[in-house]
């Protein structure tokens, strides 16, 4: 791979929020080697020059929260039974590369049937596919009858076709994890309450014991893993922070108390704002059922007051989307970014929450979510500046992943 050069007029620094402006940006193979002024850059006869003048430019975008073998059908609950995973996975595989395309460059998954995303983290590292860098948890464990558990006839023999592993007691919790890591999972996702769109459950009852989490939690970190969990419960939402859960994913009914642990204990916030909006717009035209809607509705109003406090407390924010859910579809899921300013991030926090805090959040702070030498020439531009206005961020012009440019 010949070494690059591109030059940018403006570019954004997610360490500091800034913007350089008049840069050149040396790319060797698939690393940034440096980030020079133009004006000192001296001879690139070696370099092979992009020229971004003009356009800006961001590091590779990172949405920590997505379900690859869905995309924004009105409901999966009354498809799942009928879709195998070889579907799931084709599906997966045209997923990600709409992802790569609108700009992100690195995604953590957050569950999807029979390590699907298992292989296609496999096969993208090894070359035989084009997409983003996958961090993955395996199969999402529930509690049984809990979120994301199934609700199958109780005699059909539920194979590894299932969206989530149900356990219960903390022995039970211990095994699951052990399972998922067994199999290849890099992290563990776990749901310690109801949700939208989950048939029989209420949206905010607790679904796990703190002891139950705490197992999970332990097991994870004895193994250097982090962990996320599922949680629009306050009660369920202050018991994983105590566990010591990593991210609290959703946190829509959270409390002073529960902003107050997650400050204590350093938890970040992945708010998924997206996903319980694009329900209530838009589920009744798409055939959302009419309790998914109505729970939609009971937590959105919590979630926007949650998230505001959360700012105005320093809580660490990733960016994350539960792209896939209804009418939140792989490739458009940048609507987060115009949601986040909406209700109380400056468009400086929203891109920082994409790229500095998501990276730390994965806890690969050292290879992506910058653009500084020694880091994964992942890099984005948009034909405009989105800290004007935000709504560029549904446009990019060009991507590059790992020195690779896979678009413009």
């Amino acid at each position: 791979m010949a070494k690059k050069a591109i030059k940018c007029s403006q570019m954004f620094d997610s360490q500091t929020g800034c913007v350089k402006e008049n840069v050149v940006i040396l790319i060797d193979g698939d690393k940034i080697i440096d980030v020079v002024s133009a004006g000192s850059v001296g001879s690139l006869e070696n370099y092979q020059v992009i020229d971004l003048t003009g356009k800006f430019v961001t590091p590779g975008l990172i949405d920590c929260h997505m379900h690859l073998g869905s995309n924004g059908e009105g409901s999966s609950m009354g498809t799942r039974p009928y879709t195998t995973i070889g579907t799931s996975t084709l599906k997966a595989l045209k997923n990600v590369g709409e992802d790569l395309k609108a700009g992100f460059t690195s995604i953590r998954s957050c569950g999807d049937q029979g390590y699907l995303d298992v292989a296609l983290r496999n096969a993208i590292n090894r070359g035989e596919f084009q997409g983003p860098r996958l961090m993955v948890p395996g199969i999402s464990i529930a509690s049984t009858g809990g979120h994301a558990d199934t609700h199958y006839n109780p005699y059909l023999e539920e194979c590894s076709e299932v969206h989530a592993m149900s356990a219960d007691g903390p022995d039970g919790m211990r095994k699951a994890v052990r399972t998922n890591l067994k199999y290849g999972a890099d992290f563990i996702k776990f749901m310690s309450t109801g949700g939208v769109m989950s048939l029989g459950t209420t949206v905010g009852a607790q679904q796990m014991s703190l002891e139950e989490m705490k197992a999970i939690c332990e097991t994870a970190k004895m193994y250097g893993v982090i962990t996320a969990t599922h949680a629009h419960g306050t009660s369920g939402i202050k018991d994983a922070i105590r566990a010591g859960v990593t991210s609290v994913e959703h946190g829509m009914m959270m409390d002073e108390e529960a902003i107050h642990l997650m400050k204590e204990h350093g938890t970040t916030l992945v708010p998924t704002l997206i996903a319980a909006e694009r329900i209530i717009v838009m589920g009744e035209k798409i055939g959302t059922p009419d309790w998914a809607i109505a729970k939609a509705k009971q937590v959105f109003e919590r979630a926007t007051w949650g998230f505001k406090r959360c700012i105005e407390e320093n809580i660490p924010i990733a960016f994350g989307t539960d792209t896939g859910t209804p009418y939140n579809f792989h490739g458009k899921q940048t609507y987060e970014f115009e949601l986040m300013v909406r209700y109380g991030m400056t468009p400086t926090q929203a891109l920082m929450a994409a790229t500095k805090t998501g990276s730390e959040l994965m806890r690969k702070q050292d290879t992506v979510g910058s653009i500084e030498a020694g880091k994964f020439a992942d890099i984005v531009a948009f034909d405009e500046n989105p800290l004007e206005d935000i709504k560029v961020m549904s446009h990019s012009t060009f991507v590059m992943k790992g020195g690779e440019v896979v678009k413009g």
